[in-house]
């Protein structure tokens, strides 16, 4: 690199010497291993089709990870305004890899794209903000994106529990640098069969800190900005996307548990921030990562219809052949996305789609769901109480894990709870297609001075639904979860400034929940669910206001909620 480092790098090149060859990079945090003169098992997903197209296949372990020198960051900050040799980035070091892969591999084309998935795809990002004249094509895949709003770590603030401490202290992932080495940092390991009891166990967030120690910077940097801040902003991925020169294709997930967020927004950003980049999107009914894999027929009990992993597959390589070899066209179109419910792919020219009608559909008494507002003179409410020591769990099995399968999971479990508000629109005679961002918009009381909220978009299958022929899991009735996301209350009028509740006050809290594509069929019902607490997926809010991040494990109490009918509404993105 410009300052010095070495990164490690593998590069797998073509025996072939009868034409020149397209250059494919990955940056990973993850390892480029096999090391040595073991070969990666391209043979074993789709990759291998980049190999039988001659590609010249290059992985590369980022700075500071596993083989290569250098201090790492757990995001390191675009820097759009480098001044010398030591003003190093991940922008940087992705341009003076593909400067240095162009000028020492015989017989490449001087065509080179990046692909990458998850973390990798937030490298992906960053070598599309390179600048390097070689540069063609990038697919930035479930790219890390945003994590104080809605990727990994936070959504809307909220911290993800399960996930941040499981990848950044258990995993190690955020452990500081070290010397080269083909081994990863020895992870603080979670020894327990049950991850609701073990994180109900541990209390407050302090008590998590002190797990980590002084070590694990990047979760004690997250501890100390509870709001967003400058902190938060340098680390948004969306900072850096102006006048983006290669094409770019964003893949994403319907159900994608980790950085669903990234795939939309960062799409939205490049035709908001750089439009004459040439960007597409193709977004289909998978957890994180599923298009790469052999199988995309289904998620949990949910069925598809088709493979759409292959499907999609089938649209990424002729994308990077015409970019890097000149062959064929580039007839994709601006977005291709799938239709849960529906099972359909759809085409469009663009994303947000220009014909949505927002629609609000009202949370009533007597848990219905009407399109219609009841103009009622004197208010009316459902009550809760929210108990932190009991919260409602986000699965209904017992998991040593956070599973993927929740993002479509039976919410049937949910239902039963007393902590749980369930509106329902009956039998829909007609079919309804969702296209776009949910808005939630509710008015609510409580009795202390915070709260979250979790809003649920379920689709309730018809009672005579056969049992899933793979599964045999019972279908009739099944809720199958569309979107879910949630809200820390006091950040309801600014992220960065968060405000009390007044005890008592019926209070507007509204946020936007991340796109849907998904069509309820006539027949079905749909159904909207409101909580408090989903654990241990997110942490849990002590219900008082003050420093989450601080809490004391006595500050956690209960607390009684009010939902307003009428007033609370759902906003759903209709396609007309």
């Amino acid at each position: 690199m410009r300052d010095g480092i070495k990164l490690f790098t593998s590069i797998y090149v073509p025996n072939d010497k009868g034409e020149k060859h397209p250059i494919m990079i990955t940056r990973t945090p993850y390892s480029v291993a096999p090391y040595g003169k073991t070969y990666k098992a391209y043979w074993r997903s789709y990759m291998m089709r980049y190999c039988r197209e001659g590609y010249i296949m290059v992985n590369q372990d980022i700075r500071g990870k596993y083989m290569s020198e250098g201090v790492f960051e757990v995001v390191r900050p675009f820097n759009p305004n480098k001044k010398n040799n030591k003003d190093i980035d991940e922008a940087s070091d992705s341009y003076d890899t593909i400067d240095w892969l162009v000028k020492n591999i015989p017989n490449n084309n001087g065509n080179v794209g990046a692909i990458g998935i998850s973390f990798p795809g937030f490298y992906a990002t960053m070598i599309a903000l390179s600048g390097h004249p070689a540069l063609k094509a990038v697919s930035p895949q479930a790219p890390v994106t945003d994590r104080f709003f809605g990727d990994d770590d936070h959504h809307n603030g909220v911290l993800m529990l399960m996930d941040a401490f499981d990848f950044h202290v258990a995993g190690g992932f955020a452990a500081p640098s070290r010397p080269p080495s083909t081994r990863a940092s020895r992870p603080f390991r979670i020894v327990t069969q049950d991850n609701y009891d073990y994180y109900l166990k541990m209390g407050a967030l302090p008590n998590f800190t002190k797990l980590g120690g002084d070590s694990i910077k990047f979760w004690s940097d997250m501890m100390n900005h509870p709001n967003l801040d400058a902190w938060w902003k340098a680390r948004d991925a969306r900072s850096g996307i102006k006048n983006v020169k290669p094409a770019i294709l964003i893949t994403g997930g319907l159900f994608d548990a980790e950085d669903g967020y990234g795939a939309w927004n960062t799409y939205k950003a490049l035709i908001k921030q750089s439009p004459a980049t040439t960007s597409k999107m193709v977004i289909g009914p998978w957890y994180h990562g599923q298009w790469a894999s052999k199988d995309g027929t289904h998620l949990g009990n949910v069925n598809f219809g088709s493979n759409t992993s292959e499907y999609y597959q089938n649209l990424e390589v002729p994308f990077f052949n015409y970019y890097l070899k000149g062959k064929g066209t580039d007839n994709l179109s601006n977005v291709t996305i799938f239709f849960s419910g529906e099972n359909q792919w759809h085409t469009f020219s663009q994303w947000p789609l220009p014909d949505i009608k927002p629609t609000p559909i009202y949370l009533e008494q007597n848990s219905k769901l009407s399109f219609t507002s009841s103009n009622a003179t004197k208010p009316t409410f459902d009550t809760y109480i929210s108990d932190p020591a009991k919260p409602v769990p986000y699965a209904e099995k017992v998991h040593a894990n956070r599973t993927r399968e929740y993002m479509d999971d039976d919410q049937r479990f949910a239902s039963r709870r007393t902590d749980v508000l369930t509106y329902d629109t009956g039998i829909l005679p007609n079919d309804i297609t969702l296209a776009g961002p949910v808005v939630a918009d509710l008015m609510v009381s409580l009795s202390n001075t915070d709260a979250d909220f979790i809003v649920k978009l379920i689709d309730v299958l018809p009672d005579n639904t056969p049992m899933d022929a793979v599964t045999r899991y019972p279908m009739g009735g099944y809720e199958m979860l569309v979107r879910a996301e949630v809200m820390r209350g006091k950040f309801r009028n600014s992220f960065s400034n968060p405000e009390p509740f007044v005890p008592g006050k019926p209070t507007q809290v509204k946020f936007t929940m991340p796109d849907v594509a998904h069509t309820f069929k006539k027949g079905h019902h749909l159904m909207i669910q409101v909580q408090s607490t989903w654990f241990p997926l997110t942490d849990r809010n002590p219900q008082q206001f003050e420093d989450i991040d601080k809490a004391k494990d006595a500050d956690f109490v209960k607390e009684t909620i009010k939902v307003y009918h009428n007033s609370s509404k759902i906003i759903l993105p209709v396609l007309k």
